[in-house]
């Protein structure tokens, strides 16, 4: 049976923050959080301000780091620390203020009721978030890469509002830098077999702080890492299918050259200099996706 969406708190539950420079935001979000879950710990990654204080006197656990590690490190340290609670649900929260704390209750009940290991709260599916257009072909971007490096349908692949069961409490030893954490976690636990679900949430972006970090550095910065890691996770799809289209540019270019001497008999030296390069490197691309992806096999077999 679903959970009823009650006042009553959930003493299995507990809510993670992250939060850097948050003090303007930080006493509110955890006072609303408080009125539904127990436990509220928030993690504050070497803020400049009283985020720490503020959280403290506002009814959170706090974890002081002394100096800025980045979102992932941050919000692991939290989630990891929630295991030792023995929580059923650890729910990640941004702390700015952008996310509604009832929306909790939709985000939890997926995992409560057993569907689900790892539940998204999704600002895309449903039209009343007005998200700006920047922000929502950025997103849909990440949201493509995502889904060719863990070979998951996500909406929102970077939303940090998400709600992870005890099994994917059990199942956080990956690495992650920054803000690539939502799409690595999906990227991990897709790999391990677990259940991932989305739920619509609602969001408002008119906070006291904004974002922390330039939205195209942000989006850039993430792109790089999930493509760093398709190109570790799936090398024939990073290597072999670029080196294949470049030999065959290839092929057609030095046909192309081919055909021009023949019917004229004019040489073009640039063409065929272009037809050689994309040759060569196209070949060695695919060997290199070859042999890349034979070692990821052999690894796979000696992790089982």
């Amino acid at each position: 049976m679903p959970t009823p969406l009650t006042n009553e708190k959930f003493k299995d539950v507990i809510v993670v923050i992250p939060a850097y420079n948050e003090e303007l935001a930080i006493g509110s979000v955890v006072l609303k959080v408080c009125r539904i879950v127990d436990h509220v710990i928030v993690v504050d990654d070497g803020s400049k301000d009283n985020t720490a204080e503020v959280a403290r006197l506002a009814g959170a656990e706090v974890i002081r780091i002394d100096e800025n590690q980045g979102k992932a490190h941050a919000l692991l340290l939290g989630l990891k620390r929630a295991r030792e609670f023995g929580c059923r649900v650890a729910v990640t929260f941004d702390g700015d203020g952008q996310h509604k704390s009832q929306d909790i209750f939709n985000v939890i009940n997926p995992v409560l009721e057993g569907n689900a290991d790892l539940v998204i709260g999704s600002r895309f599916l449903t039209k009343s978030n007005g998200v700006p257009s920047h922000r929502r072909i950025g997103q849909k971007t990440l949201d493509i890469f995502t889904k060719i490096g863990s070979r998951q349908d996500c909406t929102d692949s970077q939303s940090g509002f998400r709600a992870l069961s005890s099994k994917a409490l059990e199942n956080l030893d990956f690495t992650s830098y920054g803000y690539g954490i939502e799409s690595d976690m999906i990227t991990h636990f897709a790999e391990r077999g677990l259940i991932l679900a989305e739920v619509p949430i609602t969001v408002r972006y008119e906070v006291p702080q904004g974002h922390k970090k330039n939205f195209l550095a942000h989006g850039l910065g993430v792109l790089a890492g999930i493509i760093n890691l398709i190109s570790y996770r799936r090398p024939l799809l990073a290597y072999g299918n670029p080196g294949c289209i470049q030999h065959r540019c290839g092929v057609i270019l030095g046909l192309f050259s081919f055909t021009e001497y023949f019917i004229t008999s004019r040489y073009s030296l640039t063409i065929s200099l272009m037809s050689a390069t994309l040759l060569g490197l196209g070949l060695l691309l695919m060997i290199a996706g070859l042999i890349l992806n034979a070692l990821v096999i052999i690894m796979a077999k000696k992790e089982k």
